[in-house]
């Protein structure tokens, strides 16, 4: 059994493949390599058997995550590595996030600069992620949204339901470790320009985007993003009270639907925060 296993999602990444599957091989030559061919229509797998890596197809596109997912299934290794196949990630940052590893965390996570962000966008919507995720968990996340990771693969298989098919596996993933008190690092990376076209379309993609930082909220803590909401309604509710009640001697619907609304926020709240605790419920005699 390989100790390393190597895990690149990849949809049509054969240019950068070419060159990356060897690099890779020099830095880690005893782990397990696999590339998860998420329905490509070029000759990555072609390229996979020619360099003598393992090569899983799907014969239609199912998406980031599930690649993710199938790869870890499969995977023989004691510690899974995941890292983008479109030749962004150095092959020999491999080493360095498997030394911190070592260190007795559960995952490991190379976290980019402001330089290595895809654009100001992204940069921007990856800080508003980042400064969320520290809030909700009380501890520095330096990058939320980084798909070069190593984790321990008994711990990350745990959460293999919870991992959407889509793009936001390192998301759901990260913040699963925190809830469940696993420990999580970061190491900064260097990141290169990606080979070929980015899959990322930005007015597809943007609910995307903007639905990550309610499921930041929903698989940590939902209380701590609905309570916060609830009372922004009640304050309105109350001044709302007090104005009219000083200009009209009313109570005012206004100041009904805003209490209301308060009151339904931060019951929605209570009742995620009890659906998440059961979604990260353990059967014992499993």
């Amino acid at each position: 059994m390989s100790k390393i296993s190597i895990i690149l999602p990849a949809k049509n990444e054969a240019a950068a493949l070419k060159t990356l599957l060897p690099r890779l091989r020099a830095a880690q030559p005893d782990a397990e390599i696999i590339v998860i061919d998420d329905g490509s229509t070029d000759e990555t797998r072609e390229l996979c058997a020619g360099a003598g890596v393992q090569c899983l197809s799907s014969p239609y596109s199912m998406g980031n995550g599930a690649a993710i997912k199938r790869g870890a299934r499969a995977a023989k290794g004691e510690v899974l590595v995941f890292m983008d196949a479109d030749g962004q990630h150095d092959p020999a940052d491999v080493a360095r996030l498997l030394a911190k590893l070592d260190e007795g965390y559960d995952m490991v996570v190379g976290a980019r600069d402001w330089e290595g962000q895809a654009g100001v966008g992204r940069g921007l919507a990856n800080t508003l992620y980042n400064w969320l995720a520290s809030r909700m968990t009380n501890y520095k996340v330096a990058d939320l949204t980084s798909g070069f990771r190593a984790a321990r693969a008994e711990k990350f298989r745990e959460f293999l339901y919870l991992l959407p098919n889509g793009f936001s596996y390192p998301t759901t993933s990260t913040m699963a470790f925190f809830r469940s008190a696993y420990a999580v690092a970061y190491i900064p990376i260097a990141v290169s320009q990606r080979v070929g076209k980015s899959h990322i379309r930005p007015l597809r993609d943007g609910v995307r985007f903007l639905l990550i930082i309610f499921k930041i909220a929903t698989l940590y803590s939902p209380l701590k993003l609905f309570a916060p909401a609830s009372l922004v309604f009640f304050s309105l509710g109350l001044a709302q009270y007090v104005y009219t009640y000083m200009t009209a001697h009313r109570f005012t619907n206004m100041s009904a639907l805003l209490f209301s609304a308060s009151v339904i926020v931060f019951l929605i709240g209570l009742i995620s925060e009890q659906i998440t605790a059961l979604s990260y419920k353990r059967d014992v005699d499993s």
